[in-house]
């Protein structure tokens, strides 16, 4: 199966793009597309095979998620799948970075000492491009200021053979969507929301740079036999409601952690009223519950897209394979949640974690008794969550209900296209008009306020403030940096009515609006058309193409950049125990990888592991003081920042451990939260519990992810303490570890540590990382 997807998916890389992409001719491009459609045919007459094989070995029904997995096995015959217990050993079709990912997953390709990428892989530039004045200013800036970057990133990729979008092409998960998606694909891209392309019928996996490195150069990948969540959808989308309102509502029910170790797949009857692209919105966020991915079963709205981005060719066969693309009758599900479209209302989640669910009509009185901020300052729509012709069609028909009406909106409003393809087309329908029209901004195509890329200045820092987003995440100060303001995540269609009436109070289903005459009023549901009528416009050709033979040339960093390094090696385990780890900090409460490794300004570092380093748990909170970025350094007795005590400790040859609480690492998938604290001497990282990527992406650089036996036995960890970590002389899948505790009173106690390691990657531990390990290999 791997080798038929693997020819499938590079003919998909290079045809996708037809005539304007590649400029060949059209002679030959049919020929090729005729090849490419047979090959596609094949591949799924395989994965049928395949498919069958599977249920022979198992004995029992198939969910949509297991066949596309299973159909992924390196050696299916040979592979034991059990759920949630066992690691399978897959071979996904293709790859896909952004671009601050991106430079580390290059640097660390580069390092393996491989000629060129073994399956299909792009780079996509979004992350870089601050919003501040508008899109076409912005994205200028962020050329000029990212110039070194941006030219690695291409001089890479056209000499290891990956792809290249250029800035303002768009936001990598729209890309994906418009271009390399489709039912039955395995991706695996380097960001925590590449579940969108589960709106596609595809299983699309946010994992760590490394990860992508071992795919790139032809390893199998490594991943938990993941447990399935079916969630049954009934009745029908219809008024206020979204396809937002769905995920929202299980984020409330699943919490950020529900997911964790599981794939959610959507099923039932509800399903057909959901738009392709309002599929691809519920698997986006799907990333917030902390679920592997999500996906939805093909259809005939997933054919429709396919149709009209250029691809009928592939829904084509799909409609004749559409039997493996849907879950078989009586399969079963590890969990199952149902919900009732008919009785789905508008949701907003806020503030300050994306699980804390409130119908929209509620939100005011719950705001109020919170004491939250009731104005709202700034309404944000787009994001790779809520960025698609649809999205914008809906928001633009409540903004152009209050324009005839005479009204702009009251707070600020931003609009963020997903793709280029998204902004030509909009501005010509002539939505983009309108929201300018009703005081809005339209944006550059990238994740601009939704990653922090956001260069606000109508509130001060520390100023409690709302505002209210169609984005997916909303930790404290991602946004903005700014840790006092609220915000909340909803629909494009809710956060353009809050945006209008200027307030949390307002519930756009039963209050009015007063225009300027004095005319009270209420907003029509919205409305919008799924794909529009007159196709898209692709705008500008954004797309780099990788060249045949990339050999002869030359990728270079220079020494003295503070944007790139080139990376060393870390040193390898040494055969002993780990022993007298300082406590750097333990962590209280929430910590995700904005905690770990913030975005915002410290994206430009992206690239260079010792200057990233600098904002390593600055925003994690002190249990020793309730303080963030402020630690004890035990050799001098006096407060610090945690890079510079992490780098004092380094100086002086000491070793050291994090101690942290529930769903450690949870949000992005960035790798530098993993990369930091090795570089920085970190040994282990002791915690409740783990989100997955970041577990993973810790193993990767050799750092020991260890969970308490007893989670009781966090409280019994002081901020001085000394630890050592034993057993380590007879690691092995299974078996715990344990802990010395050694209090500065000079009392001690042990206790139990927990791991997820299996045989390949405790042999990432001892070689010193995943990467030495595959140098290792090569020898």
């Amino acid at each position: 199966m791997a080798t038929y997807c693997l020819t499938v998916a590079r003919l998909q890389l290079a045809l996708g793009h037809g005539i304007r992409r590649l400029h060949v001719s059209a002679a030959f491009c049919a020929r090729a597309k005729v090849f490419y459609s047979c090959l596609f045919h094949f591949a799924y007459q395989h994965y049928c095979f395949i498919t069958a094989l599977i249920i022979d070995l198992l004995n029992r029904p198939l969910t949509l998620s297991e066949k596309i997995v299973y159909g992924h096995l390196d050696s299916p015959a040979d592979q034991e799948i059990v759920r949630g217990r066992t690691y399978l050993r897959l071979r996904p079709d293709r790859v896909a970075m952004q671009d601050a990912t991106a430079q580390m997953a290059m640097l660390q390709f580069i390092s393996s000492g491989l000629p060129k990428v073994a399956v299909p892989s792009t780079i996509h530039c979004d992350h870089l491009i601050e919003a501040q004045v508008g899109g076409a200013q912005d994205l200028q800036k962020a050329k000029e200021v990212n110039q070194e970057v941006y030219n690695f990133l291409a001089s890479s990729g056209a000499k290891y053979g990956v792809g290249f979008w250029k800035p303002g092409s768009g936001i990598i998960h729209q890309i994906i969507l418009e271009n390399y998606a489709y039912p039955g694909v395995m991706l695996i891209g380097t960001d925590s929301h590449t579940p969108n392309g589960g709106g596609l019928g595809g299983i699309c996996i946010g994992v760590g740079g490394a990860d992508a490195v071992d795919v790139m150069a032809g390893i199998p990948w490594e991943l938990k036999c993941p447990k399935v969540i079916g969630v049954k959808l009934t009745g029908t989308l219809s008024g206020w409601t979204s396809p937002k309102d769905i995920i929202l509502k299980v984020a409330g029910i699943l919490t950020v952690k529900g997911g964790t170790g599981a794939i959610v797949e959507y099923h039932g009857p509800g399903v057909d009223s959901i738009s392709c692209t309002g599929m691809a919105t519920i698997c986006n966020m799907g990333a917030e519950i902390g679920a592997t991915t999500s996906v939805f079963p093909y259809n005939h709205r997933m054919r429709t897209y396919l149709e009209k981005t250029g691809r009928a060719d592939i829904a084509a066969l799909a409609e004749e394979y559409k039997e493996l693309l849907v879950p078989d009758t009586g399969c079963e599900y590890d969990q199952l949640i149902e919900i009732n479209l008919n009785e789905l209302k508008p949701h907003i989640n806020g503030p300050f974690t994306p699980d804390l669910a409130h119908p929209v009509s509620s939100i005011g009185s719950v705001a109020e008794k919170n004491g939250w901020p009731l104005d709202v300052k700034v309404g944000l729509i787009g994001s790779c969550t809520n960025s698609s012709y649809e999205d914008m069609g809906r928001a633009a028909s409540l903004a152009k209900q209050a324009l005839d009406k005479g009204l702009k909106c009251k707070a600020k409003f931003t609009i963020t296209p997903g793709s280029e393809q998204i902004r030509a087309t909009i501005e010509r329908d002539g939505y983009s008009k309108i929201f300018n029209d009703v005081g809005g901004v339209v944006l550059a195509n990238a994740c601009g306020p939704c990653i922090g890329q956001w260069d606000r200045r109508d509130v001060k820092k520390g100023e409690k403030n709302t505002i209210v987003t169609s984005f997916n995440r909303n930790f404290t100060a991602r946004n903005d940096a700014n840790p006092a303001t609220h915000a909340f995540v909803t629909s494009p269609e809710i956060v353009t009515a809050l945006a209008i009436a200027g307030t949390l109070k307002f519930n756009p289903e039963t209050d009015y609006l007063t225009a300027p005459n004095g005319e009270k009023f209420k907003l029509q549901p919205p409305t919008g058309d799924e794909l529009p009528a007159r196709g898209f416009d692709p705008g500008q050709d954004t797309y780099q193409h990788p060249p045949s033979d990339g050999t002869g040339l030359r990728v270079d960093v220079n020494p003295q950049s503070n944007r790139l390094q080139l990376l060393e090696p870390f040193d390898k385990w040494n055969g002993r125990d780990l022993e007298d780890l300082q406590v750097l900090i333990k962590v209280k409460g929430k910590c995700t990888t904005d905690h770990i490794s913030a975005a915002g300004p410290w994206l430009k570092f992206r690239g260079h592991l010792d200057n990233i380093s600098n904002n390593l748990l600055i925003g994690a909170v002190n249990v020793e003081n309730d303080a963030v970025n402020k630690i004890r350094n035990q050799l001098t007795g006096e407060f610090g920042g945690v890079p510079d005590v992490a780098r004092e400790y380094k100086r002086n040859g000491v070793s050291w451990v994090v101690v942290g609480d529930e769903n450690y690492g949870e949000g992005s998938s960035r790798e530098h939260a993993a990369l930091e604290p090795r570089h920085l001497g970190g040994r282990a990282i002791i915690v409740k519990s783990f989100a997955r990527i970041h577990e993973t992406n810790l193993k990767k650089q050799g750092l020991l992810p260890l969970t308490f036996a007893d989670p009781a036995d966090y409280e019994k960890i002081r901020p001085d303490d000394k630890i050592s970590i034993t057993g380590l002389k007879t690691f092995v899948p299974g078996k715990p570890l344990q802990a010395i505790l050694k209090h500065s009173d000079g009392s001690k106690e042990t206790i139990e540590l927990n791991h997820t390691f299996n045989e390949t990657q405790i042999e990432w531990f001892q070689a010193g990382s995943a990467l030495n390990r595959m140098k290792e290999l090569q020898k």
